[in-house]
């Protein structure tokens, strides 16, 4: 005897969620190795940094950072930013 209910709604689909990946590469400056989050660098070294748009993904919006001063999630409480 099966006590499996037989009338349950299928599951729905999961929430597609793109996590940043680390990626390395050579500073176009001085030659050094930098790593870095979706293909954008900085380099310690010199202070090369390469430009947003070459990264792999486009970025999200200022108002989707959790610091972003009165976006409702922090109320807007920026005490973290330097000023």
């Amino acid at each position: 005897m099966n006590n499996w209910p037989r009338n349950l709604a299928p599951l729905p689909d999961p929430e597609i969620v793109i996590a940043p990946e680390i990626t390395e590469s050579e500073c176009r400056h001085c030659g050094t190795g930098v790593a870095g989050l979706d293909g954008r660098y900085a380099c310690g070294v010199c202070g090369w940094v390469n430009d947003h748009s070459e990264g792999h993904h486009p970025l999200p919006p200022a108002k989707a950072d959790t610091d972003f001063p009165g976006n409702g999630r922090n109320g807007g409480n920026a005490r973290n930013r330097l000023r």
